[in-house]
């Protein structure tokens, strides 16, 4: 029997910056504790973020840990 596994929802918050420390542009996933990627551009960073949140997801779903829904919202910063 073969199962196909839901393609997962990625509408996360991506947080974009320049990293001087990294000479490049950071993009993180607050809502996934440790998904970040990197890029020389903007978009590089952005697609590579996707590509990241995709693996998070996969290997979060392989541990048999929850995936938090994305809250489709800016999230707040104390």
């Amino acid at each position: 029997m073969t199962t196909t596994m839901e393609a997962p929802d990625l509408r996360y918050e991506i947080v974009l910056y320049w990293s001087n420390d990294d000479d490049a542009y950071i993009a993180e996933v607050p809502e996934l504790p440790g998904c970040l990627s990197d890029g020389e551009t903007h978009a590089e960073a952005a697609a590579n973020a996707e590509e990241a949140m995709r693996a998070w997801i996969g290997a979060a779903r392989e541990l048999g840990r929850e995936v938090p829904v994305p809250k489709g919202r800016r999230l707040h910063f104390a």
